[in-house]
């Protein structure tokens, strides 16, 4: 009888079907040479987060939701196996500072940038806080930046109270002047959930805003579609920026801002889809989980959903 072992120390006892490639075997470690269509990276920091969060926790957690996805769409019959994602593994912050934790993700992220490897990214946070040196990065790469903001709030609150924080990321880059009002979009932004004053700084500062009542109107897709139509005439790149508290909380309940009234899953993954087709859109960050709030993963899951149509959407 041949000798045959069902052992392998160090490796977990799964399930392997030969006909089906799961997503989380396309992604390899960053190594000096290696090449792919997707580059990513964590940012794995929550300390500016206004109420308590562990989101720091997010980028392994919805890494780890990789592996019950295949890479097959049945939807468009098409494999994308031999799509590589990069690696580019999570930013060690700093254990106390956090201009130095905000300081470290923007090298990182333009250090990423610059190895010039693959076309497209992923960042995976965090807080909403983590989108602020993240698209500085991507601003002084790439030179005029659009982006879509798909969020419950508006995010541009005062800097007086409490400084650089998840409320803070588009008013920091408004008034670093990183980016331009009119080149921001934001979608999904929910009622009673935002100050007047925050709401009058999106329109003095010609931000286009579409709130959940224009979302029921209209159609996300159709919304998500101009927008991005006229965002490609006026910059050089467009990066989407998920907070992922813009969903429902029956559909993502690890938020730390859950609410109701938000997106359907379906509303969200569909808009992605949307915005995916466009040349011009390389990036996209997935914020605002925190895994300890979850339950079975719902919302990591979600948001490995959510790069599967950033990756997978027939570009």
């Amino acid at each position: 009888m041949e000798n045959f072992s069902y052992l392998d120390p160090g490796k977990p006892a799964i399930f392997k079907d030969q006909f089906v490639t799961k997503v989380n075997e396309c992604i390899v470690p960053f190594t000096d040479g290696a090449k792919g269509e997707i580059g990513l990276i964590g940012l794995p920091f929550s300390k500016t987060s206004i109420s308590f969060s562990q989101a720091a926790e997010a980028p392994k957690t919805i890494r780890a939701c990789l592996s019950s996805y295949s890479t097959y769409s049945g939807e468009q019959n098409k494999g994308y196996e031999d799509v590589k994602i990069i690696d580019f593994g999570d930013v060690i912050t700093h254990p106390t500072s956090t201009d130095e934790s905000i300081e470290r993700m923007f090298i990182s992220v333009r250090e990423m940038l610059d190895q010039d490897v693959c076309g497209r990214y992923i960042l995976l946070g965090g807080d909403h806080g983590v989108s602020y040196p993240s698209i500085r990065a991507f601003q002084e790469k790439y030179g005029r930046i659009g982006i879509i903001q798909w969020d419950a709030h508006h995010d541009v609150r005062n800097l007086e109270n409490g400084g650089r924080t998840n409320g803070t990321p588009f008013r920091s880059l408004l008034e670093g002047g990183f980016i331009q009002g009119e080149h921001l979009v934001q979608v999904g932004i929910r009622d009673f959930a935002n100050a007047k004053k925050y709401h009058d700084y999106t329109k003095a500062n010609g931000i286009a805003v579409y709130t959940m009542a224009d979302i029921e109107s209209e159609g996300i897709v159709q919304i998500v579609r101009r927008a991005v139509e006229r965002l490609s005439s006026l910059v050089d790149v467009i990066y989407l920026s998920v907070d992922m508290d813009v969903v429902d909380q029956a559909f993502a309940p690890g938020c730390p801002a859950i609410g109701p009234g938000g997106l359907t899953s379906r509303e969200l993954l569909n808009s992605i889809s949307e915005a995916t087709q466009h040349e011009k859109v390389i990036a996209m960050d997935i914020v605002e989980i925190d895994p300890s709030k979850d339950f079975r993963d719902i919302t990591s899951r979600l948001a490995a959903n959510v790069m599967l149509k950033f990756m997978y959407s027939g570009k």
